[in-house]
């Protein structure tokens, strides 16, 4: 059999102002591959000084996937991003034996890493008559429902949870599959490696950071930016820091001094949270991002494993 060499994804991630874009584009040099984008207002075209999308230098220098892919009036779930994205994935590694994957929407990292469990929406009559069928014949009916539907989630659900039961049981009536096949589905295997790198700084250094990043994002024109959106605000992609803030300065509900500080409070406590959600993952590779040979070190990491 001919011996084919593992494709091999590999994430660059961590909070935002952190310098992500930078070594993904290094990192894509020197493997001379490409970087597909996973943040999830970078998609969208009408949005860019808000969104610190990789500047035209950038964007020349590597080519970049899913910048500027839709419109904020399309919808678009991190469902399509995972379909989308896994089909493009397919695609780069008939021609590349590395991709970068960077950008610091944990839940978009993770629809590409692993998917969601495809849980089928349950039918809300069917739910209805569940809860009915509880009422007038008791938890134990119901168990014994789960029983004779999928032996297998009964052995190890809380029998006394009847909501766990009911959602249960409501999954199995409308898709005729046993809830247990789905959960066997979540971490969908992937047919590539996945080896996922992450950069912090101290604190103080990066609140530093998102502070001039914001003042720099003035400077560029956010607010002209932000003005010309006004009449598209109902569409979900603005509702996100950096936008709802000057809105509510065009409303005249704040002054514009204010709106920016705004802008840089709600920025450093989502930096907060993603550094919240990646820690989570042991899987990480950390690195100091102000490490002078920090790409140095990351290849290295890529290449002993």
């Amino acid at each position: 059999m001919p011996h084919h060499p593992t494709k091999t994804l590999i994430v660059v991630a961590g909070p935002t102002a952190v310098g992500k874009t930078a070594a993904a584009i290094e990192l894509a040099r020197h493997y001379n591959t490409v970087v597909v984008s996973a943040d999830s207002r970078q998609f969208f075209r009408e949005m860019s000084i808000g969104t610190a999308k990789p500047n035209e230098q950038e964007l020349t220098a590597v080519k970049h996937y899913f910048i500027d892919s839709h419109s904020i009036t399309e919808p678009f779930s991190v469902g399509d991003f995972e379909k989308q994205g896994l089909a493009l994935l397919d695609e780069l590694f008939k021609t590349h034996d590395r991709v970068i994957l960077a950008g610091g929407s944990g839940l978009y990292i993770k629809a590409i890493c692993e998917g969601f469990d495809d849980l089928p929406t349950a039918d809300p009559v069917i739910r209805e008559r569940l809860n009915q069928e509880l009422e007038e014949q008791g938890i134990t009916h119901l168990q014994q429902k789960l029983l004779a539907a999928d032996p297998d989630y009964y052995n190890e659900v809380d029998l006394s949870n009847p909501q766990r039961i009911i959602r249960a049981l409501e999954v199995f009536e409308s898709s005729g599959k046993p809830f247990s096949s789905y959960r066997q589905a979540i971490v969908n295997k992937r047919p590539f490696d996945i080896i996922k790198l992450a950069l912090n700084l101290p604190r103080e250094i990066l609140y530093d950071r998102i502070n001039q990043r914001v003042d720099l994002m003035i400077q560029q024109g956010l607010l002209a930016e932000a003005e010309a959106l006004l009449p598209s605000r109902r569409f979900n992609a603005l509702n996100t820091v950096g936008y709802t803030e000057l809105f509510d300065y065009f409303d005249g509900k704040t002054s514009l001094e204010k709106a920016v500080e705004m802008i840089k409070q709600n920025t450093r406590r989502f930096a907060k949270r993603q550094l919240t959600w990646f820690r989570k993952d042991s899987s990480i590779h950390w690195f100091q991002a102000s490490d002078p040979d920090l790409i140095s070190q990351m290849i290295n990491v890529v290449n002993t494993i």
